[in-house]
């Protein structure tokens, strides 16, 4: 019995070594340092990141038809992620910049963030913010 206690964190380490490889191997990442966050090179041409770029402007969009102060004026339309950041955590924190267009037909950046966890098949927008104006 003691000698199974003994396997105990072993296995545990052994599984958390398990799970950091897969993840990523899932999402492509590598080379950055668990915690921090890694820019993400070829943002144009990554499928994954347009997707997530495109799923944030929709729950954006989703959750202002929802209000109730009638401040709704309709939707943004997604152009493009034009930057984008992750960094590790319980699953991979998506840091993007994202260009739209407003109903008037302005366009404008917005920063968003976007939990995925894709063992558990699950994304989150977290934040959707017009980016600040730069200098």
């Amino acid at each position: 019995m003691s000698k199974q206690r003994s396997l105990a964190p072993t296995l545990l380490l052994l599984l958390a070594a398990v799970v950091c490889a897969s993840l990523t191997a899932v999402t492509g990442l590598g080379g950055g340092m668990v915690g921090g966050r890694t820019k993400v090179e070829d943002v144009k041409t990554n499928q994954e990141v347009q997707d997530l770029g495109r799923y944030s402007v929709q729950q954006f969009n989703r959750m202002q038809k929802g209000k109730k102060n009638g401040g709704y004026v309709g939707d943004l339309r997604f152009q493009e992620v034009v930057e984008a950041e992750t960094q590790v955590v319980s699953g991979v924190k998506y840091y993007l910049k994202i260009a739209a267009v407003t109903p008037a037909g302005v366009p404008k950046t917005f920063d968003a963030v976007v939990v995925v966890k894709p063992w558990a098949r699950s994304k989150e927008l977290l934040n959707f913010d017009p980016s600040p104006p730069t200098k």
